[in-house]
C-alpha cells in the first residue's frame, strides 16, 4: 500500500471514530478503537501464517460464505488442533482461536449477534492469558466492555459494539489487507487522539517531527559521522516510552533487523498497554521487545536494579520524552542511589535531571542519548546548576538543540534536545538554535522535512552557521558560569546596521544644496509672474 493509501486509511478510521464515539470522551473511545484495530492485525497476521502452514489443507470458501476458513478446519480436524497450535506458537509466537478472529467478530457484528460482547470478552481474556508464549497479562485491562459509556444494559452495549465494529470493518474493507498499513493507521490514530487530548497527550505521544530528530541522532555513527547510520544497535531504551512511537521510529531507521532488542518503561497503565500493542502491530515479535509497567524514578524494574557492574544492563541508544518539570518527592536515602550519587538529586520542583541521570546511567560507554526537556534545565540554579556543571566538566553534554515553541499538543512552551555521550571526542558543545525555523500552524507549529534535515545535518557534521549553530569551547561555557542558555552563544537577533557618519553628513550637505538651487529656480518663475517669493533655505 502506498503512502497516500496509508494516510487515507488512517483518515477513514478517524472519521469513523469521530462519528461513532458520540458523547464518549475521546480518550475512552481511543482505547476501544485501537484495541479493535489491534485485534484485526493479530487476526490477519495469524490467518496468513495459518494459510501457509496448512497449505492445500486450508479450506476454500465461496464468496458468499461468511464463515472463517480456520473455523471450518478446526471443526473437521479436532485431533490435529493441538499440533497445529504448537506449530503456530513456534512460528508466530501466539494463537487465536477461530471464534475470536477479527472476521468472526465482524460477522457477529454485521448480524447483530447478541453474544458479540461475551465473545469479545472471552477473546481478549484468551489473548491476555493463553495466546502468547510470553504472556501479555492485562493487555486489554483498560478496555471495559461492561462500561455504562457503551450503554446501561447488556443489550445496549452489545448493539453499540456491533455498530462500531461493523463500521470499522467497512472502513478497512475499502483498502488492501496490507498488514504494514495497519501499523501506520494505528500511529495516525494515536496522533489524532493526541491532538484532541490537550495536556493529556503528553502522557503518550511525541510528535512525529520531534521523534524523527531524536531517532536520527541516536542512529548516526557518533564516532565516524561521515559514514552515516550505524550498522546495528544491540539495544535501545526509552524509560518514558508512552505509546512506543519513539522506539518504533528508531527501529524504522535501523530496519527490522537493525536492533537486537527494544526496551521501554511506562508508568501509565493504559499507555503501557498501547505501547505493547503498538510494537506487535509494527511487526516486532514479542521476543524482540520488553515493555515494563512501573515508575522510572523509583527504578522498580528488576533488570535495572542489578548492583553488580559486570551484570548491569546498558544500552547503545537511549531516547526519551519524559514529563516536563514533574514534581517528585525523593526520600533522602535516594541520594545514595547509583544513578544519582555522583551528581546529586534533582529538586522536588522539577525531576527533569532525575530522568536524565536515570537514562544516562544505563547508557553504554560508546552509546548516545537524546532527551527532550524544557529550557529551564539549561539555566536554572541550585541543584540543577550543580548537576549541569558536573555533566559539562565531565565532558558528557555533546549538543544542545533549541526547538520552536508550540510543537507539542500538551504544552506551548519551547523545548530543547540534549544529546549526551559518555565518551565524547570534541572538547566543545554544539549549540543549534532552531527556534525560529518552523511553519506556523493553526493549532501547533510544524517542522518541515527541510527543517528537520538541517538540524540533523548540523548535528552530524557539527556545522557552524551564523545565527543558527556554533561550537562553543568549554572555557567559554565556564566563563558563562556553565549556563547553557542558547541565546548566550547563538543569538538570532539581527544587529543594527552601522551608520557611516561622514557619508551621512556629505549626503545631507548635498541635499541642502539641491534644496537651495531648486528654491532659487522656483523664485525666478514666481518673480516673472509677480507672485510672492519663497524664503531662501538659508533665511
Amino acid at each position: 500500500m502506498n503512502k497516500n493509501s496509508q494516510e487515507q486509511l488512517g483518515k477513514t478510521l478517524w472519521n469513523i471514530a469521530d462519528q461513532l464515539r458520540g458523547a464518549m470522551n475521546a480518550d475512552d473511545f481511543r482505547d476501544y478503537m485501537l484495541s479493535f484495530l489491534f485485534l484485526r492485525y493479530l487476526s490477519d497476521n495469524y490467518e496468513t501464517a495459518a494459510r501457509k502452514e496448512l497449505g492445500k489443507d486450508y479450506p476454500a470458501l465461496g464468496a458468499e460464505d461468511r464463515r472463517v476458513p480456520l473455523a471450518l478446519w478446526y471443526e473437521n480436524n479436532p485431533e490435529d488442533v493441538p499440533d497445529f497450535e504448537k506449530q503456530m506458537r513456534r512460528k508466530v509466537h501466539y494463537v487465536i482461536e477461530p471464534q475470536h478472529l477479527w472476521n468472526s467478530i465482524a460477522n457477529m457484528a454485521r448480524t447483530q449477534n447478541g453474544e458479540l460482547l461475551n465473545t469479545l470478552q472471552a477473546g481478549f481474556k484468551y489473548i491476555e492469558n493463553e495466546s502468547f508464549q510470553s504472556t501479555f497479562n492485562g493487555l486489554f485491562s483498560e478496555i471495559n466492555l461492561g462500561s455504562d459509556k457503551l450503554g446501561r444494559r447488556y443489550e445496549d452495549r452489545n448493539a453499540k459494539l456491533c455498530s462500531i465494529i461493523t463500521e470499522i470493518a467497512k472502513g478497512l474493507a475499502e483498502f488492501s489487507s496490507d498488514i504494514d498499513a495497519l501499523g501506520d493507521a494505528y500511529e495516525y490514530l494515536i496522533g489524532q487522539f493526541a491532538a484532541g487530548s490537550g495536556k493529556k497527550a503528553g502522557e503518550f505521544y511525541t510528535p512525529q517531527q520531534i521523534s524523527d530528530i531524536l531517532s536520527a541522532i541516536v542512529t548516526l555513527d557518533s564516532q565516524e559521522p561521515a559514514t552515516g547510520k550505524r550498522d546495528h544497535l544491540n539495544s535501545v531504551f526509552d524509560f518514558a516510552c508512552g505509546s512506543g512511537s519513539l522506539l518504533l521510529n528508531v527501529r524504522k531507521r535501523m530496519g527490522p533487523h537493525g536492533i537486537g532488542k527494544i526496551y521501554g518503561q511506562e508508568k501509565n497503565i493504559t499507555t503501557y498497554n498501547l505501547a505493547r500493542m503498538n510494537m506487535l502491530l509494527h511487526g516486532v515479535k514479542d521476543t524482540e521487545f520488553e515493555i515494563y509497567h512501573g515508575d522510572t524514578l523509583t527504578n522498580d524494574w528488576d533488570i535495572l536494579r542489578e548492583l553488580n557492574p559486570a551484570k548491569k544492563p546498558s544500552f547503545d541508544a537511549v531516547v526519551a520524552n519524559p514529563p516536563f518539570s514533574y514534581r517528585w518527592d525523593p526520600p533522602d536515602a535516594m541520594g545514595d542511589d547509583v544513578r544519582f550519587k555522583n551528581y546529586g538529586l534533582a529538586p522536588k520542583s522539577a525531576a527533569d535531571f532525575a530522568f536524565l541521570l536515570h537514562g544516562f546511567h544505563f547508557l553504554k560507554e560508546e552509546g548516545v542519548m537524546a532527551i527532550i526537556l524544557p529550557h529551564g534545565v539549561l539555566f536554572r540554579g541550585g541543584a540543577e546548576e550543580r548537576i549541569r556543571t558536573k555533566l559539562l566538566k565531565d565532558g558528557h553534554i555533546d549538543t544542545v538543540i533549541g526547538l520552536p515553541a508550540n510543537l507539542f499538543y500538551s504544552t506551548g512552551i519551547p523545548v530543547c534536545i540534549l544529546v549526551l555521550k559518555k565518551c565524547k571526542k570534541p572538547d566543545d558543545v554544539l549549540f543549534i538554535n532552531a527556534a525560529e525555523h518552523f511553519v506556523k500552524g493553526k493549532r501547533q507549529n510544524q517542522l518541515t522535512d527541510e527543517h528537520i534535515g538541517k538540524i540533523i545535518e548540523t548535528y552530524q557534521f557539527r556545522k557552524e552557521e551564523d545565527r543558527y549553530s556554533k561550537r562553543v569551547s568549554m572555557e567559554r561555557i565556564a566563563e558563562e558560569g556553565y549556563n547553557l542558555n542558547i541565546s548566550r552563544y547563538v543569538s538570532t537577533a539581527v544587529g543594527e546596521e552601522e551608520i557611516d557618519l561622514a557619508a551621512t553628513h556629505h549626503e545631507l550637505v548635498e541635499i541642502e544644496k539641491q534644496i537651495r538651487e531648486s528654491t532659487a529656480r522656483h523664485n525666478e518663475f514666481l518673480e516673472e509672474l509677480g507672485l510672492p517669493l519663497l524664503p531662501n533655505a538659508d533665511q
